[in-house]
């Protein structure tokens, strides 16, 4: 199975096949957040798969293999892997709608929390996308970004010096 990069238009022509393959079981909903959002929002030129912070049932991976057989992708190119990056913050009200069809409604979610992940994740790819994202976050400063963090991941015990590290990073 290929690897391929995805552009917005391969992302957005994905989900629509998903969702017509979901026609007969209307009402899932996703969350499109990391690298396919920032492509999806012109932040990024393309991603190699999607990363949704729903949890992927088996009539969802059911629907996104058979797409990914009929355009030779992995079969897990949306998946949900981003969930247990979901910031305790987290409000789907606040998502945009990217895609509203009966069998799938896709979200996109808030810039603001999407920095959040990517801070929490920090792996060597996410140094680029949050400095990307920084330009359309909220947030005024780096001070203000840590606090963001501090109060979506409690569990992580405070840093004094993450606004300094998000300095550096943006």
């Amino acid at each position: 199975m290929s690897d391929r990069p995805l552009d917005a238009d391969d992302i957005t022509s994905l989900l629509h096949e998903v969702a017509d393959e979901l026609a007969d079981t209307p009402g899932r909903r996703i969350v499109v957040v990391g690298g396919a959002l920032l492509a999806l929002h012109g932040l990024r030129d393309a991603t190699r798969d999607v990363d949704s912070t729903t949890l992927v049932d088996a009539d969802l991976r059911d629907a996104v293999a058979r797409v990914a057989a009929r355009h030779g992708l992995a079969p897990r190119w949306l998946n949900d892997h981003a969930n247990p990056y979901l910031p305790a913050t987290f409000d789907e009200a606040d998502c945009e709608v990217l895609i509203d069809q009966p069998g799938l409604t896709v979200l996109g979610a808030p810039l603001d929390q999407v920095f959040l992940m990517k801070l929490f994740a920090s792996r060597a790819a996410d140094v680029d996308d949050l400095e990307v994202l920084w330009e359309r976050c909220s947030y005024e400063t780096p001070e203000a970004a840590a606090d963001a963090f501090q109060l979506a991941y409690p569990h992580i015990e405070v840093d004094e010096h993450l606004a300094d590290h998000i300095r550096r990073l943006i």
